[in-house]
């Protein structure tokens, strides 16, 4: 490409650059593999994206940066946001008042899945200072995977809903516990006392962005209908700008559009649809998320000494993730069968582990080397591997609505953009 660059240097003219190109074509290409992977093997498109960027990613693509800065940061970012935001936006907090399980079950099955990472990479000999960001890491389930799964599969049900729920709920913890943690590798000797100001700075902070968002939105809906074009446009600007203004400040952005969905759902109680006019957009900076989520972990060193330390990552976490979802199944009104599924929905990590384990690569590039090391790779794997189990779930519990014999064998209905009933993803 630098060859070929040189020898078309006496023609080109200012653009948008090569880079631009580049990640249009990759775009293009994802697009095509996704659909071919759900159409003949009834898998969400999902894997079919995370596939295209594994694969330049191991062809050495150079387009996106590790760790995570400018352009490609934010861009991540505000995917994240728009997902956690709707997710945030399906969370009534009056359910916890009326199911308080459902809240320890989440807080039982992240203690657990941090506690057993935690230990087991410590008993394998991981130094210290990387062992709380790995934890983390595990910690965060993937709501962006999960919903894709749950929109390509057309599920509805309650292992489908509290699955969403659950994964939220470990992503907010595990946010607001790494933006406060990625402080403090750089002051030897701090403990919990010196952990709380900076956990409260980036909690405070994106809960004041949060809400400021959801008043926004709140006075828009009093005067602008939900489903108008300009709802949409507007939502869209609102949470860019927003997103853009808690990582500014020292909060964090992903966390301050959870937030600030469920602070809507609170102001706005009426049922209200994401605009159909955001479809087209949303659906294209997920499909770049998932392809620069792949892409940056498909880069990462992989060796056959860090091999063992991912699969032992792996395999506590969903062994964690599944007794801790069970320990909390207590008295939250489903049954042990649904739990299994809802713990194996759960199974997928993607962007947010990802921006986790970029923060405290940022903040402490010597322990960065094995955060990367074993982060990245487990990653890039559950990622791909989740969005699988997740479809397996969903299907074994009964939710969807889309018979997978079907969807396997190409004999679906092409999609009309809805002019079909069951033909929208």
């Amino acid at each position: 490409m630098n060859e070929l660059m040189s020898f078309w240097a006496q023609w080109l003219r200012p653009s948008a650059g090569l880079p631009t190109v580049q990640w249009s074509l990759l775009l293009a290409a994802a697009t095509v593999v996704g659909y071919l992977v759900q159409r003949y093997s009834g898998l969400p498109k999902v894997v079919g994206y995370s596939l295209v960027g594994t694969v330049v990613g191991l062809a050495g693509f150079g387009g996106a940066v590790w760790p995570l800065q400018g352009i490609s940061l934010f861009l991540l970012e505000l995917a994240v946001a728009l997902v956690l935001f709707e997710a945030g936006g399906r969370i009534p907090l009056r359910w916890f008042r009326h199911n308080p399980m459902v809240l320890v079950q989440s807080i039982v099955e992240s203690a657990l899945t941090f506690g057993a990472v935690y230990w087991a990479l410590r008993w394998l000999g991981v130094p210290e200072p990387a062992l709380a960001p790995l934890a983390l890491v595990a910690v965060a389930a993937s709501p962006t995977v999960l919903t894709r799964v749950v929109a390509d599969t057309r599920a509805a049900g309650p292992v489908t809903e509290r699955a969403i729920v659950l994964a939220t709920l470990s992503s907010l913890y595990a946010l607001a516990l790494s933006g406060a943690q990625a402080v403090l590798p750089g002051r030897p000797g701090a403990d919990w006392h010196e952990a709380l100001y900076p956990a409260a700075v980036v909690l405070g902070v994106s809960v004041a962005v949060g809400a400021l968002l959801s008043l926004l939105l709140r006075l828009a809906l009093r005067v602008m209908s939900p489903g108008s074009e300009n709802t949409a446009i507007l939502l869209l600007a609102l949470i860019a700008a927003s997103t853009a203004l808690a990582a500014h400040i020292g909060g964090s952005a992903p966390l301050a559009a959870l937030l600030g969905g469920m602070l809507l759902k609170q102001l706005h109680p009426r049922p209200w649809s994401w605009p159909r006019q955001m479809g087209t957009a949303s659906s294209l900076l997920i499909m770049l998320m998932f392809v620069l989520v792949s892409t940056v972990a498909a880069q990462a060193d992989w060796s056959a000494p860090v091999a063992g330390l991912v699969l032992a990552l792996i395999a506590v976490r969903l062994v964690a993730k599944t007794v801790g979802v069970g320990v909390g199944n207590v008295g939250s009104g489903a049954s042990w069968r649904q739990a299994v599924w809802v713990s194996c929905a759960m199974t997928p990590m993607s962007a947010i582990a990802l921006l986790v384990a970029s923060q405290f690569v940022a903040a402490e590039p010597a322990t960065g080397a094995v955060i990367t090391g074993i982060a990245l790779p487990a990653i890039l794997l559950m990622e791909i591997l989740g969005a699988v189990i997740a479809t397996l779930a969903i299907y074994r519990a009964g939710e969807s609505s889309k018979p997978w014999a079907i969807a396997a064998l190409g004999r679906a209905a092409p999609e009309r953009d809805g002019s079909q009933k069951g033909t929208s993803s």
